[in-house]
């Protein structure tokens, strides 16, 4: 996946500001806390990633919380009801559970998205 950045167990996205000439990026799947870094070049990009993610572990160690994991494997969607009904039927139809169902059905989309 293009524009992505790994460090530790977090996963940051990465645009590119072409008017002020800068990257810039926020780590994916915290919620508690707006996580942001920025560079001029790569190297700069890279290394305020690294010390966002290490600010951010630090400010939980201090506060005596648990840092947020970026990723449980659980999250709501919000469908119409139509839509609801059809997954239903559809997953019932496979002899799946409801979860079973869309979890198959989101692999299918991001296999064929790689």
């Amino acid at each position: 996946m293009k524009n992505i950045m790994k460090y530790k167990t977090y996963t940051g996205s990465v645009s590119f500001d072409a008017e002020d000439r800068i990257f810039h990026g926020r780590v994916l799947g915290v919620s508690s806390a707006l996580i942001g870094f920025e560079g001029a070049t790569v190297a700069d990009l890279e290394k305020d990633f690294q010390n966002a993610v290490d600010d951010y572990l630090e400010m939980c160690s201090k506060q005596g919380k648990e840092p947020e994991k970026p990723f449980k494997g659980s999250f709501n969607i919000r469908l119409s009801p139509d839509l609801h009904q059809s997954l239903v039927l559809n997953a019932a139809d496979q002899k799946m559970t409801l979860n079973n169902y869309i979890k198959t059905v989101l692999e299918q989309v991001v296999a064929a998205d790689r």
